[in-house]
């Protein structure tokens, strides 16, 4: 997915950087006292809670490595129809029969995978296209705290300060957002892969040769023997930033 439909709201990431630390999150999210208990935040989230701030998506995010829920080596089926359908939208022109089962089949996906964000893009897309502003901007709100809280979580500028993802496609997609071309990721160590930039470029006098991302959570539970097939890329063309006020 090379183009993200929704506004970002990028927050300086020096200002805003809050790098997940395993033993805190594990003692927020299973506090039912706490403001970070993850069976309450998980309520908002799905309820589509405009009030969530990053502080709660990060939790929100890091803490579903803890959930049963979490697998993220298990094979989503529903991913590919729902891609499929994609790939045959017209942006300019999409047929409600098309839309509608985008929205249902999106819904299955995020069952086993709720913070996708090209998920939560196409489904915030979907429900912009059948008039259901409340619910696209929703989607839009979950897409942008998702994504902040990734980039957020390190610069990715050394093996040292990886940004952390829960899904190996969740780094891709932060990248998309970014209008980064990207290539073949490399693994480093056991739990940092190198994803490669096409095109490198310069940040104050240093190039910037690609990103590192932290997978140490995908592994966490990896059956012996097991190997990784990533999915395919997907490319959703001529769409436009929105930003809902």
């Amino acid at each position: 997915m090379k183009r993200l439909l929704l506004f970002l709201a990028l927050l300086p990431l020096a200002a805003a950087a809050q790098v997940p630390v395993e033993e805190d999150i594990l003692a927020r999210t299973l506090d039912s006292s706490s403001p970070y208990y993850y069976t309450g935040l998980m309520m908002r989230y799905n309820a589509g809670d405009p009030t969530l701030t990053d502080a709660d998506y990060h939790y929100l995010y890091y803490g579903y490595a803890y959930q049963d829920a979490y697998k993220p080596l298990a094979p989503i089926p529903e991913m590919d129809r729902l891609l499929l359908l994609a790939s045959g939208l017209d942006p300019e022109a999409p047929q409600r029969e098309t839309l509608e089962a985008i929205v249902a089949t999106g819904r299955e996906v995020l069952e086993h995978d709720p913070f996708s964000p090209k998920v939560l893009n196409l489904m915030a897309f979907a429900y912009e296209a059948l008039g259901d502003r409340e619910q696209a901007r929703a989607y839009s709100n979950r897409l942008n705290g998702v994504l902040r809280a990734i980039l957020a979580s390190g610069d990715g500028l050394t093996q040292k300060s990886p940004r952390h993802v829960l899904m190996f496609d969740h780094a891709l997609d932060a990248m998309d957002v970014e209008g980064l071309a990207y290539g073949k990721a490399r693994i480093i160590s056991r739990t940092v892969e190198f994803i490669p930039l096409e095109r490198p470029y310069v940040v104050e006098g240093k190039k910037r040769r690609g990103f590192y991302y932290d997978f140490g959570r995908v592994y966490w539970n990896k059956p012996e023997g097991y190997t990784y097939k990533r999915s395919r890329t997907w490319q959703f063309n001529n769409l436009k930033p929105r930003e809902y006020k």
